[in-house]
């Protein structure tokens, strides 16, 4: 078998789409029978995905890889960092906590992880025909220029060719483009092989002498203009498409608390798609009103988190929303907050060594060195919402120990969770990804408000993500020139 042909998408700034357009090039791919396969040497994100070995990688990928039709593996992302301050991120290598460090020191560290990336690399194009290949930030961070192991280093080290994409959409598009292919030294502007601006809304024509000066002055082809896709794929750096749709107003309103840290907020993008919910982000007491079902998310730094939510008056505002009889639901993060306690005798956290919980739920919990992460299937047996078959996966420092009533009870028989009353907490992320959890739980709000259950209609989460794959490669590939991207990709074998 020959090594696989590549190629990369790299972007003038962070959130110009390279995620979605490399998502889309790689169903591209797949539709037309090539096995392709997603790849990005460092990722910097708290959403996080655990595979069937029990390995952290970055949900980036596992969307590509979906999109790609395979199943995620941890050699598609080899460096996950999890920002765990301002200056400091836990560091994830092939799937293993290697420790905390700060910026600097990773700095200095990272050139000894060249053989860890290509080792990854090397394995996946062994295996499969294409490798798409994303970039992280933009490669014109001069100052972040030696040892780079994620833009043009990377692309050095394996030899890839590299489409350049902005976004229109933010402003300053033809600045992007040309500054940053100013800013590369000659050798890796030379890598560049086109052009790409994304999220265009407006009337091509009118755009068009801007794009013939931006060839003539960059020297470089554009190879497409991207529309605005309205697609539903999930994003794991950002929360605003989900922000963007406070404003909708559905029959059942359900509030997740916008912690500062949170992470694996994907976990809810079933309940976002559904037609009756209306999920919103709130991060001010006085915006969360009176919901139906009050979400507590998972965070990277619980008790720092908690201490927010008690420091703003959110903690106060939930806590009378519980009184009062509103449903709550804490997941990982959020339901070690809702318990009576949360102790950290090692320093994990880097925090107070004990903090009081909400009180919400008997349970008291202890922050561990070791981290657990495994995937699970469960069966719920929390009072309205049992009998819901789960599919998720366990990602946490800490355990909680109580002796209510469970959540769900594992496949392997071991016990997740509590509840107690109108009360809910479990470990397990995605566990609205099956869709019966999502089922009951709707059902369930909709007796409460005394709305036509019937009305209700669930929906195979798996179906709505392959139609939505679909839709995001019909969008890049009417934009962009496939047949200049598929000379690309032929020089590279």
């Amino acid at each position: 078998m020959g090594r696989a042909a590549c190629i990369m998408v790299q972007g003038t700034m962070s959130g110009v789409g390279k995620s979605l357009l490399c998502a889309g090039l790689c169903r591209i791919f797949r539709q037309e029978g090539y096995r392709t396969a997603p790849y990005k040497s460092q990722n910097m994100a708290l959403n996080s995905y655990i595979t069937r070995q029990g390995l952290e990688m970055g949900r980036a990928q596992v969307v590509q890889a979906a999109a790609a039709g395979i199943e995620p593996d941890v050699r598609m992302n080899p460096i996950l960092l999890k920002p765990s301050s301002d200056t400091g991120s836990q560091v994830i290598v092939n799937g293993e906590v290697r420790g905390q460090m700060a910026a600097a020191e990773y700095f200095r560290h990272k050139r000894e992880l060249i053989p860890e990336v290509l080792a990854a690399y090397e394995s996946l194009a062994a295996e499969y025909d294409v490798i798409v290949i994303e970039g992280a930030g933009s490669p014109a961070e001069i100052n972040l220029r030696t040892d780079d192991i994620v833009n043009m280093g990377l692309a050095e080290l394996v030899d890839a060719p590299v489409l350049l994409a902005g976004d229109i959409d933010r402003g300053g598009v033809f600045a992007q483009l040309y500054g940053t292919a100013a800013l590369l030294a000659p050798q890796e502007r030379s890598r560049i092989k086109g052009l790409i601006i994304n999220k265009f809304r407006g009337d091509l024509e009118i755009l068009r002498p801007g794009l013939d000066q931006l060839e003539e002055r960059t020297g470089l082809p554009v190879l497409g203009v991207v529309p605005w896709l309205h697609v539903d794929v999930d994003d794991e750096d950002s929360l605003a498409p989900r922000l963007s749709r406070a404003g909708e107003k559905k029959p059942i309103d359900i509030a997740v608390i916008r912690l500062p840290r949170i992470s694996n907020f994907t976990d809810f993008s079933p309940l976002e798609r559904h037609k009756i919910l209306g999920v919103r982000y709130v991060e001010r007491p006085a915006a969360l009103g009176r919901p139906d079902l009050v979400i507590l998310p998972g965070t990277k730094s619980t008790m720092a988190d908690l201490l927010w939510m008690r420091e703003t008056g959110m903690e106060a505002a939930v806590g009378k929303l519980a009184s009062a009889g509103t449903p709550v639901l804490g997941v990982c993060g959020g339901y070690q907050m809702l318990g009576e306690s949360l102790e950290d005798p090692e320093g994990i956290e880097g925090g107070p060594a004990v903090l009081r919980g909400m009180g919400l739920l008997p349970g008291r919990t202890v922050f561990l060195p070791r981290k657990t992460r495994t995937r699970v299937t469960a069966l719920c047996e929390a009072g309205p919402l049992a009998g819901a078959h789960l599919e998720g996966y366990e990602i946490h420092m800490g355990e909680t120990r109580n002796n209510a009533r469970h959540f769900c009870r594992l496949a392997e028989g071991r016990e997740d969770g509590c509840w107690q009353g109108e009360v809910f907490g479990t470990y397990l992320h995605g566990l609205f990804d099956s869709g019966e959890l999502t089922e009951r739980l709707i059902r369930w709000l909709c007796q409460r408000k005394g709305l036509d259950v019937e009305t209700v209609q669930p929906e195979s989460c798996r179906q709505y993500q392959e139609r939505q794959y679909d839709l995001l490669a019909d969008g890049v590939r009417r934009a962009l020139d496939m047949d200049a991207v598929y000379r690309i990709l032929e020089e590279t074998r």
